[in-house]
């Protein structure tokens, strides 16, 4: 039997990266010393967590792929990288997959990897676990091809004993896998939000689309949950304070089940390593009828807004 194409190797290699890292959140919270810092204020946080997560995820990953870009949120240097924190498993299901043709002959120095290791930072801090994600993102000429998001909280409300955590991954052509695909009931318009970065503009953004309802929570990666669970129908951002290792793992994730993310403006997002890696023209984000939500964006929104 030929052996794995790269892609379906690198994507076996993120989910158990994720999966330790997962584990990482757990412990330093269980530890009860989380080590805040503030990066640029009360809203922008990394803890121990952050940090070791993000230690892991990249050195391990960088052992296994060398040529890869491996691009991630927090400012840390490998060589505080102890053995213990390196995962060298990888998810044996995944290399059972098929790679879509179109990936088979990609090579390690294309592929960029963009990781959050701890994507609803604040939301941990207040215990709202269960906005917690950890995000690995691949991406190939530019564009989000494959993903992992793992929710180490998932099921944390279900009592001791049960089994914590979950691990949603998917690749383009492929599908994606891990959860349930549920679409919002339809003629339903719920809105899901940022709830620690609103502003005037979001709100004002939001309101034009005359929702249903509004949910406001915390992390790129939970969002898009529950956009692909059914539980919204649009994530709207109107505000420039989302990144590339926010988007990248979801969108990968979201596009595999025919969903659609893009700018405010309806450009599509760049993940080449060169890229600026703020998403500064806001994300609009649906699993269905994306154009429904496009068409009704405001224009002092988008004029407010530059990509």
């Amino acid at each position: 039997m030929a052996s794995p194409a790269l892609l379906m190797r690198v994507v076996a290699a993120a989910y158990s990266a994720a999966e330790k890292a997962a584990t990482i959140v757990r412990n330093v919270m269980a530890a009860g010393d989380l080590g805040i810092v503030e990066k640029t204020g009360a809203n922008d946080l990394q803890t121990k967590a952050d940090r070791l997560a993000q230690m892991s995820i990249c050195a391990s990953l960088a052992r296994k792929f060398p040529m890869v870009t491996i691009i991630g949120e927090e400012e840390v240097t490998a060589d505080e990288v102890t053995e213990e924190l390196i995962e060298d498993g990888h998810c044996e299901e995944i290399l059972k997959k098929t790679c879509p043709s179109q990936y088979t002959g990609i090579k390690e120095e294309e592929l960029v990897i963009w990781v959050d290791p701890l994507d609803g930072t604040k939301e941990y801090t207040e215990g709202l676990l269960d906005h917690v994600t950890v995000l690995i993102g691949i991406a190939y000429e530019g564009k989000a091809i494959a993903g992992v998001i793992n929710q180490p909280y998932y099921n944390y409300e279900a009592g001791a004993g049960a089994v914590l955590g979950r691990t949603i991954w998917g690749v383009l052509g492929l599908g994606a896998f891990g959860f349930q695909l549920r679409e919002v009931p339809g003629g339903k318009h719920i809105i899901i939000t940022t709830r620690s970065h609103s502003s005037t503009l979001v709100n004002d953004c939001i309101s034009a689309l005359n929702p249903d309802s509004v949910i406001r929570v915390g992390g790129a990666g939970n969002k898009i949950i529950q956009l692909i669970e059914g539980k919204a129908s649009a994530y709207v951002f109107a505000s420039p304070g989302c990144k590339k290792w926010d988007t990248c793992a979801p969108e990968a994730i979201l596009h595999a089940v025919g969903g659609k993310i893009t700018d405010i403006h309806g450009n599509s997002l760049q993940y080449n390593k060169e890229v600026k890696h703020m998403n500064s023209a806001g994300v609009l984000a649906t699993l269905r009828n994306y154009d429904y939500y496009a068409s009704r964006i405001p224009n002092t929104v988008k004029q407010s807004l530059v990509p």
